[in-house]
């Protein structure tokens, strides 16, 4: 997986690390204000004009002003996430940014190049063009004063800031498990996403690792919008030994969602897994759907799950999502085909949500969880 990330970054590495003549730093100029301002010369103040003073008028008789709608209460349940700084190459190589007679700041043009090489890199791996420029900067910023000693290496340094911009693409990491076992009870987790993802896929291995963990889930198949998508939650049900709360095709899916939730609590269970319908993010009867259910259903946590390898597409979905109902964290799917590695870095860092999970195979047991050290060895070399 990440193939085409991994391979063009070792380019820009290795491109990178050839030795180097020593050289002199350039020479800076100061520069003025004004000029650095353009050379313009400040044009000269207006004189003030003087002010309009508007009498307000009185509000009509016989109007009361309406009072806003109660705010709803939130009953989202706090997901845990890792305690971390952003990563600095300056905090953690002190030594890169310290003067001597053999070393030499790089030059803007030196990093300019690497910026650009990044860049392509970044684009050909599918990666979205506001995570693009959030990773230059980061880049950029590190190696902003950074020294390099005649006849060294600087591939080495490039990479570690590369590593550093990765890393700090993503949100913090999220402890999924530790965040269902302290939650309330039962804990309502709601799925959202579009057809073909695997978000049914998903739903089962979830169910598979809560009974890992102990706990007893229950499933609502409130897609009633498409038949197959009960009869294949029913499959999976069966083969798990979870109970499947559905009902008729065309039926209420709010509705499905209360039955099991009203089950979930009678029957003891711990934790409500609900299904929903995924048609495309631009249907608008989809979203007022997944808002309906989201105030019927009172979810813990909504998650969102998206494929791997639709790249960029995953990313404006995810957005969607998150602007209509608010997602708390993500699924990604597929990331054992994905060659490019864009979809990870772009939906966490558009979103500044969590990635639970990704998986990684066919079982019930491929479901990984995600870690930026994670992802971190997967571009540059550890693991394959």
């Amino acid at each position: 997986m990440f193939e085409k990330l991994r391979s063009r970054l070792a380019e820009i590495r290795e491109r990178f690390s050839g030795t180097e003549e020593k050289g002199e730093e350039p020479p800076t100029t100061p520069v003025s204000k004004s000029a650095a301002a353009g050379g313009t010369t400040p044009a000269p103040k207006a004189k003030p004009q003087a002010e309009r003073v508007e009498t307000p008028r009185p509000p009509p008789k016989g109007r009361a002003k309406a009072a806003p709608p109660p705010p709803e209460p939130d009953v989202k349940a706090k997901v845990h996430l890792e305690e971390r700084a952003k990563r600095s190459l300056r905090d953690e190589r002190a030594e890169v940014f310290e003067g001597g007679l053999l070393k030499r700041k790089l030059s803007p043009e030196e990093v300019g190049e690497i910026l650009s090489e990044l860049e392509v890199a970044l684009f050909e791996a599918d990666i979205a063009q506001q995570t693009v420029e959030a990773m230059k900067k980061t880049v950029g910023d590190a190696l902003e004063g950074a020294r390099v000693a005649a006849f060294s290496n600087r591939g080495e340094l490039v990479t570690e800031a590369l590593q550093i911009a990765v890393e700090n693409a993503l949100p913090p990491d999220a402890d999924f498990d530790r965040t269902i076992r302290e939650g309330p009870r039962p804990f309502i987790i709601m799925f959202v996403g579009i057809n073909g993802t695997g978000k049914t896929t998903t739903i089962a291995r979830i169910a598979y690792r809560l009974k890992k963990l102990g706990l007893t889930p229950v499933i609502a198949a409130c897609d009633t919008f498409r038949a197959g998508a009960i009869d294949q939650l029913e499959v999976h049900a069966n083969n798990l030994g979870v109970k499947l709360i559905k009902n008729q095709p065309g039926s209420d899916p709010a509705s499905v969602a209360f039955d099991a939730i009203e089950h979930a609590k009678a029957r003891g269970k711990e934790v409500v897994l609900i299904d929903t319908a995924g048609r495309m993010q631009t249907n608008t009867n989809l979203m007022d759907e997944m808002k309906k259910m989201k105030r019927v259903a009172k979810p813990h946590l909504v998650v969102f799950v998206g494929d791997a390898w639709v790249g960029n597409d995953a990313v404006d979905q995810a957005t969607a999502f998150n602007n209509a109902v608010g997602i708390d964290g993500v699924v990604l799917t597929k990331i054992d085909t994905d060659a490019k590695g864009g979809a990870a870095l772009s939906i966490a860092h558009a979103i500044s949500k969590p990635i639970f999970f990704v998986g990684t195979g066919q079982g019930y047991e491929d479901l990984q969880p995600f870690s930026r050290r994670w992802m971190v060895e997967r571009i540059f070399g550890a693991a394959s």
